[in-house]
């Protein structure tokens, strides 16, 4: 869906949900300071939008189908482009700082005030980053700063040579579960197998 409205902050958004899409184009189309330019309902047709046209800031969902919003931040990792702002009705407190440590602008919460987007937006586009506190010093000297509680229960796992049929049964969790955690967990970790796993846990339980 395009839009032609030109104003001076140009926007792509990628949101799953058709009523939030219809909303946002309703707060964009009454604020002059704006341009949508497109909505995509994923991140794969996010990421296909910046190869078409050139914008500003783009305003992406941390929970989408076919690729999620850490997938977008991963494959713009050292590319030039628009500045990106998650906005996520996620309750996991650590998506802000996962955010910031793949290269995010900016964080807003879908349980604020759309007030408050906006004026994340017109931070983000002068320059600024806008995060909840988030400990800096943390995220930079702690490797697993990142990781859902799950996710450190699985790597633990991991390190003591259990299966994933085992993690399953002894967090009583589906195989299917342990393998979609497993897959997150290799991502954040940037490793691709959980040898390459396992030694990072060990390697940064070295540097504690």
């Amino acid at each position: 869906m395009a839009l032609d409205k030109k104003t001076s902050i140009e926007i792509v958004i990628a949101e799953k949900n058709p009523l939030l899409q219809q909303s946002l184009v309703k707060l964009f189309q009454d604020d002059d300071r704006f341009c949508l330019l497109a909505l995509a309902p994923d991140g794969e047709r996010f990421l296909a939008a910046i190869e078409r046209i050139s914008f500003d800031i783009g305003i992406v969902g941390w929970e989408m189908p076919s690729l999620d919003g850490r997938g977008v931040l991963q494959a713009l990792r050292g590319r030039e482009g628009p500045r990106i702002i998650v906005y996520t009705g996620s309750g996991n407190p650590d998506v802000p700082r996962q955010a910031m440590a793949l290269g995010a602008a900016g964080f807003c919460s879908k349980n604020e005030p759309p007030a408050q987007l906006v004026e994340t937006i017109m931070a983000v586009a002068s320059g600024r980053m806008v995060f909840p506190f988030i400990d800096v010093a943390r995220l930079a000297s702690d490797p697993f700063a990142g990781l859902t509680p799950r996710e450190r229960e699985l790597l633990s796992a991991l390190a003591g040579g259990l299966t994933n049929q085992q993690m399953a049964g002894q967090l009583d969790i589906s195989l299917n579960t342990v393998k979609f955690h497993l897959k997150n967990l290799y991502d954040k970790l940037g490793v691709s197998n959980r040898a390459q796993a396992v030694a990072f846990y060990l390697k940064g339980r070295e540097g504690r």
